[in-house]
């Protein structure tokens, strides 16, 4: 079987480790054009896709998959589209760990304390207790799951939300503690907490958002921070940086967020850890196997679902 594949650089630690993972059998065309079983690429185009002979899957090697691939894999019935669950670890334990510097305010105190003010200690606590109260977990796949028996373990009681199920979501907002989402974006999930259903949320609640910002209503989220009703951990935002050059001065969305201390903010690095490139490498070639031996695709994505 051949797949095409790009480097990222010189040292690639992604493909070395790859490489070490695969049999003889699975040949890997590094930055070359020609034919090939599976293309894996970031973001491919129609020549991609109509250049590469014999071409039969596409996969994207991180989670996410933008809909402009999906739209062109959809012209192409011949072709599926598949995508990477590796990273499914690092962003559960980001998650949570939102979850807790929010919910314990650990920001301001690390921000008053570096500045020799203990005063706070001094203040009447408003830190959450999460012992016995309610995690309503908005998508339940590999990430989900994973912060779902994370929360669980801190005494929390967990009630999960899958695209397929049957529930009434403006019946259990009004009963969550927190909220923890990680969806995909999708047309179903756009803004699918707007400002009616964050006004249906207690007082006090606490969302952490891993998936995409755009779940949320960007400036209704804003003003329910600023007013101190909710609280939130966010790795995923409404602007980003479109180079390099931008990294070091784009603000992550149009209202700022920054001067908030009801919100902890990351800069959508959940699923990045030490060990990133090594699990990417195990999970795409756990992938290529499958392929090579003629059993079917892992992690399929449903075009018209987008996920």
């Amino acid at each position: 079987m051949r797949v095409a594949i790009s480097s990222r650089g010189p040292e690639d630690a992604f493909l070395a480790a790859l490489r070490t993972l695969l049999p003889p059998t699975i040949e890997l065309v590094v930055d070359e054009p020609g034919g090939a079983d599976v293309l894996v690429k970031g973001v491919p185009n129609a020549v991609d896709l109509d250049e590469r002979e014999g071409l039969r899957a596409v996969v994207i090697p991180y989670a996410g998959v933008p809909r402009v691939t999906r739209e062109l894999v959809a012209e192409r019935p011949a072709l599926t589209l598949h995508n990477l669950h590796h990273n499914a670890a690092p962003t559960a334990e980001t998650a949570v760990a939102l979850l807790l510097a929010a919910a314990k305010r650990v920001v301001p105190m690390d921000r008053a304390l570096r500045a020799r003010d203990w005063s706070l200690r001094y203040e009447r606590s408003t830190d959450m207790l999460l012992e016995g109260s309610h995690a309503l977990v908005l998508g339940y796949g590999a990430i989900g799951q994973r912060i779902g028996r994370a929360v669980e373990a801190l005494g929390m009681r967990v009630t999960p939300v899958r695209r397929r199920d049957t529930v009434d979501l403006d019946t259990l907002l009004p009963t969550a503690n927190a909220v923890l989402l990680a969806l995909p974006l999708t047309p179903e999930t756009d803004g699918m907490l707007d400002a009616r259903r964050l006004a249906l949320l207690p007082d006090g609640c606490c969302i952490v958002n891993v998936g995409r910002g755009p779940l949320i209503d960007e400036s209704a989220l804003y003003s329910e921070l600023k007013s101190g009703r909710l609280r939130a951990g966010l790795d995923v935002w409404y602007q980003y940086p479109k180079s390099a050059e931008e990294a070091a001065d784009t603000a992550p969305a149009t209202h700022d967020f920054g001067a908030l201390d009801s919100v902890v903010l990351s800069p959508h690095r959940a699923g990045h850890c030490l060990q990133i490139e090594t699990l990417r490498a195990q999970h795409l070639a756990e992938l290529l196997l499958a392929a090579a031996n003629g059993q079917p695709i892992p992690n399929r994505v449903n075009l018209e679902a987008g996920y």
